[in-house]
């Protein structure tokens, strides 16, 4: 059965979690949808763990586009999430071109990084019948602004702004929420009010989903591995399917995300 967002906010409103995972070739593709992982994120993400680069700053859209389509080609029946890299939408036009591109090349929706000053251009897509997942938190393409990969909504103000930027997301037409690194007490204050479903990474258990690196969960990634990664190799039957089939069902349980996963 394919998923598609209907599935998602049916599996919300029965209190069900679901899984994410990145894939961005055909072959991966294949074995997450096969293991039963609900999303394929076509992250920008793989600037860093395909090309090698120290942040996502520098794909392209045709990159995007490219790898979107190999996902297509392998994907067995998973919700396809293609992610708009860095300055794809700096205007009305160039927005509308590049998120038409990766549905034409097979993402069933198009990931975004941006709070308050986005909710038009996330109306304006919507009515184009283009659903949008908002990418709120700590979002990579602003790295340089952040000043580093830091954890976000910790003060008064910064917390206030992030529940702000969720109400107007769905406001504005959102139909996911995606938080990147908050504390978890704020992503239950996320919970408590929007009414569309929530992806989080390194937000806690709270949410409706989690998402990982693929490469992250399996144990490839070199150098320092992040608070919320867990590796999941040991986890399954030794081998690749049985890892990731361990991390869909450890997200389905609420078994994944634990406490030393979050920050507070």
């Amino acid at each position: 059965m394919n998923i598609t967002l209907s599935t998602l906010n049916k599996l919300k409103s029965e209190g069900q979690k679901f899984s994410c995972l990145t894939a961005y070739d055909a072959t991966f593709a294949n074995v997450v949808s096969s293991a039963g992982v609900e999303v394929i994120l076509v992250g920008d993400s793989l600037g860093m763990v395909l090309q090698g680069k120290d942040s996502t700053v520098p794909v392209t859209m045709d990159e995007m586009v490219y790898h979107t389509e190999c996902v297509r080609r392998g994907n067995q029946g998973s919700l396809i999430m293609a992610d708009m890299p860095f300055m794809s939408c700096s205007n009305d036009e160039q927005t509308y071109e590049n998120a038409a591109r990766l549905m034409r090349a097979g993402g069933h929706m198009v990931k975004v990084e941006g709070g308050a000053w986005f909710t038009n251009t996330i109306s304006k897509l919507t009515e184009r019948g283009i659903p949008v997942c908002v990418h709120l938190g700590l979002t990579p393409q602003s790295v340089n602004k952040f000043g580093g990969y830091k954890v976000q909504g910790r003060d008064e103000a910064t917390r206030e702004a992030l529940l702000k930027d969720s109400i107007d997301a769905e406001k504005a037409g959102a139909a996911i929420l995606l938080y990147e690194c908050i504390p978890s007490c704020l992503m239950e204050e996320v919970m408590a009010s929007v009414s569309i479903p929530v992806i989080g990474i390194g937000a806690g258990p709270a949410s409706d989903a989690q998402v990982l690196v693929l490469h992250d969960m399996l144990g490839a990634t070199p150098g320092k591995v992040a608070k919320f990664v867990h590796n999941f190799m040991p986890d399954g039957d030794g081998s690749i399917q049985g890892a990731i089939s361990a991390y869909h069902q450890a997200v389905k349980n609420g078994d994944f995300p634990k406490p030393e996963h979050g920050f507070e």
